[in-house]
């Protein structure tokens, strides 16, 4: 059985703190998927628009090699589908994931779903490789 880890993000900005989180999740399992937020969920959680539109962000993580696979959020109301359509193993969460996350066991449970979440309370060099002091520079 392939142990299947999925992972969240807007990994706008792709850099060395993004390669971290993937580099950890990618070692609870076998396969990496990840998800990445549609433009319009950027702006509706950070109010803003991400540098690079979704298709780039996901083109960007598709030439990461611990990546296995790469899709693109919901465009329903519904953020969570894209679990079920998923089916995922393990739930790999970064240490500063807020939206979507307090009521993620509920949602799994009510679901069906038994995906184990881990949420990584280590990042790298958060004061130099986030994406909010990354753009503070451009």
């Amino acid at each position: 059985m392939v142990l299947r880890v999925l992972v969240f993000g807007t990994f706008d900005l792709l850099h060395k703190g993004h390669t971290y989180f993937l580099e950890e999740a990618k070692r609870l399992g076998d396969e990496l998927v990840v998800v990445v937020a549609r433009d319009k969920t950027v702006q509706e959680i950070k109010h803003k628009k991400p540098e690079d539109d979704e298709e780039k962000r996901k083109e960007n993580l598709e030439l990461q090699s611990v990546v296995d696979k790469v899709v693109l959020g919901s465009t329903s109301d519904d953020k969570y589908e894209v679990i079920e359509e998923v089916k995922p193993n393990v739930i790999v969460l970064g240490y500063d994931q807020k939206n979507y996350t307090e009521k993620l066991s509920e949602e799994l449970l009510k679901r069906g779903l038994s995906a184990k979440i881990i949420r990584l309370s280590k990042s790298y060099k958060p004061e130099k490789y986030k994406t909010s002091k990354i753009r503070e520079q451009l």
